[in-house]
Parts: structure tokens; sequence; C-alpha cells
């Protein structure tokens, strides 16, 4: 019997985020399910109290394959081109912190699903459980429908090639948020091979240019081999299996728990994409940040203390809402100048 679990990846800065996603996988997925965090660098004091207060909670200990993931990533990102073009190897979205949740494929759980720590669980994964007896990726996203310039490969360049046409592509895609898959898929010789692969044969060029650094965009390089069986929910031919899960993006409606607004369907997980930690902590001491579905948020963070939880928001401050938006146009501007574009992550670099 397969021994199945939930890893995520976290640190004492998304600790709100945490205690959110863990009581939200309580609630929806169940109380005996076992998760394991993998920590995002070593600030894990507050994470560890949390830990030591669910039994079925762990912190993953194998620094082993941490820093192996962490090598790995480093190493084909530094020979992608337009790393070496700009010659920005050194930023922090080239650290590998966020390639640290594939060390998952080495954890202890036959079958697992990755939720990124800014993310609600909805429902059970049985589903996913299941499907992952006929596939080795099971994915809910729609990363497939998006442009070629912003897709995670460099579609036309692989079609050059004669091995894959866009289809085969296409259908490929995917995002790293949340996915379903299996240990053992790329053990130490699979890596090298693939990392040979990259740097050697420079199929790093695959990776789009928009995203080299990207823990998705590298990801869904990883997972092109035919020899790999994939299954998107959105692709699903039963259309209630097809919704969002996007918070900036996706309309919700909320019935104790948030469904797709069109036909009620229930979905896996709200991903709340594109917030910052800093924003949660806010909104978690009572400030109005504009997150969307914050009460939904606010519920699950404080399931366990319900007398914590701000009885009433209140709001921004004009000249902060202001100041805060032109840090991020001026970071967007920034990150242009370089040729980095990339989806805001609550996670930051150590």
């Amino acid at each position: 019997m397969s021994y199945c679990g939930i890893y995520t990846l976290a640190n004492d800065h998304v600790y709100d985020q945490l205690v959110a996603l863990l009581n939200s996988i309580e609630v929806n997925i169940g109380l005996d399910i076992p998760v394991c965090i993998i920590p995002f660098d070593r600030q894990l004091e507050r994470v560890k109290q949390e830990v030591a207060l669910r039994p079925n909670v762990s912190l993953f200990t194998d620094w082993d394959a941490i820093h192996r993931w962490e090598t790995f990533a480093q190493d084909v990102i530094a020979a992608h081109p337009s790393a070496i073009a700009t010659n920005f190897s050194h930023l922090r979205w080239c650290h590998g912190h966020l390639h640290r949740k594939f060390a998952a494929f080495d954890g202890e759980f036959d079958k697992f699903v990755f939720f990124d720590g800014d993310s609600l669980a909805m429902k059970p994964i049985d589903d996913i459980f299941g499907k992952l007896d006929r596939y080795d990726f099971v994915f809910d996203d729609w990363e497939h429908a998006k442009s070629n310039a912003k897709a995670a490969l460099n579609i036309s360049l692989i079609e050059a090639t004669g091995q894959f046409n866009e289809d085969e592509i296409r259908e490929r895609l995917h995002c790293s948020s949340f996915f379903g898959s299996k240990r053992g898929l790329f053990d130490v010789t699979t890596l090298q091979r693939l990392k040979d692969k990259l740097i050697h044969d420079q199929e790093i060029s695959w990776v789009n240019g928009n995203g080299w650094w990207d823990d998705a965009f590298l990801f869904n390089y990883m997972t092109l081999s035919r020899d790999h069986k994939l299954f998107n929910f959105t692709r699903s031919k039963n259309g209630q299996e097809r919704t969002g899960n996007c918070a900036n993006a996706d309309p919700f409606v909320a019935v104790e728990v948030l469904y797709n607004q069109q036909g009620l369907k229930p979905i896996h997980r709200i991903h709340y994409m594109g917030y910052s930690a800093g924003e949660f902590k806010r909104l978690c001491e009572g400030e109005d940040t504009g997150i969307c579905y914050q009460d939904t948020f606010l519920s699950y963070r404080f399931l366990k203390q319900p007398d914590k939880k701000p009885k009433l928001l209140r709001k921004r401050n004009f000249f902060k809402v202001i100041a805060q938006q032109l840090k991020r146009i001026g970071g967007k501007i920034s990150a242009k100048e370089i040729g980095i574009t990339s989806q805001t992550n609550s996670l930051p670099s150590s």
C-alpha cells in the first residue's frame, strides 16, 4: 500500500500562510494525512514550534537532497543564454531556494501532492492520488493556455528540433505551485543526465527566456520527456474537473469553502499568487490589504485562535498604498530592464 502525503515549502517569513494552509488541509482533506514542510532556509523557529503542535506534520531533514537540487538548479540556470547575456546569475531568483520543493522527489511519500505555501486546500485530494496510479504527474492549472511568448518553454525553438510539435509541447505545459507525483522519478543518475543535456547539449535554451531562473519553467523541461505520463484536470474531458484556482484572476463563490463561480464546481485549492508575505502579515494584524478572498484566508489562519482573528479590518493608509504601488511599478521596470518578468512569490531569498 502506498504511503501518501503532502509537501509544502516554508520558513518563518511565511508563517501566517503556513498556518492557514495547514488548517485548511485539516478541515478539507483530513486530520491524519501526513504533511512535510521543506525548509526554504534556516529561519525555522516558528515553523518548528508549529510542527511540534501538530502530530501529522513534520520537517524535511534530508539536507543532502535539498543541496543536490539547489546545486542542480544553480548550475543549469547559470548556463542559460539570458543569464550569460545579462550577467545577473547572482540575483535572488537564481539562488535555487524555490527549487528546493523538488526535494519532494527524494522524500518519504510514495505518492505526494505539493502545495505552494500561498495556497489553501479546498477539497480532498483522493482524486489526485488515484490518478497517480496511471500517471507520473498530475496538475491543475491553465499554463497550457498561455501565449508562446509567456509559455514556460520556447515552443518554436523546441519544435524546430523536430522532436516535438507545438500541440505535444503545449499539452504538457504546467505550473509548479500545485502538483501530484511520485517518489524517485528524479534520482541522482536521472538528474545528472538532465544536467548534461541542459548544459552540454544546450537544451537549457528550451526554457523560455522570460523566466530562465524560474522553478516552474525548469520543471516544464524536466517533465517534457514522453517517458512521463501527465494529466491536467483543466484538460479533462469532464467539465466538472475544469476550474480556476488563482485568487486574483478567477471568480469564486464562498459556501463554507470556495467554489468555481461557473457551475459551482469544487476546486482543489485557492492560490494567492502575486501577494507578498508582508501583505498577509498586515492582514493578520487587522489591515485591509485588498487581498482577494481575504475573509476566507483569515478564517483558516485563525481557525484554532478565533479570539485573535481581527474583528474589523482598518482601511489602508492612502499614502502607503501609493508608495507600495510605486514600489511594485519600480520593481517591474527594473526587472524589465534586465530582461526579467516573473510572478511575485511570497518567499524571500535568504
